[in-house]
């Protein structure tokens, strides 16, 4: 899956978490998410302790992260 289409997986709800990027409108936040892995927490563990998650949600974070990082354009980081 490329980056793109990873990155649509992001989105953005005001009403949420103050706006902050989320994963497909769950109250998951990519925050979160980065946080777990930074912390050691295996994709594995994260799919089981979110069963709503799946790895492509975990691999867009990693995109977004990127992407934000890389200082792509905001098109490419934009989240819906």
């Amino acid at each position: 899956m490329n980056d793109r289409r990873l990155l649509a997986r992001i989105t953005s709800n005001p009403e949420i978490f103050g706006g902050k990027p989320i994963i497909r409108g769950m109250r998951i936040s990519v925050e979160l998410i980065l946080s777990l892995l930074a912390q050691g927490v295996s994709i594995d563990e994260i799919l089981s302790d979110y069963p709503s998650l799946t790895r492509e949600d975990i691999h867009a974070c990693l995109a977004y992260a990127r992407a934000v990082i890389a200082n792509d354009t905001l098109d490419a980081v934009k989240v819906g």
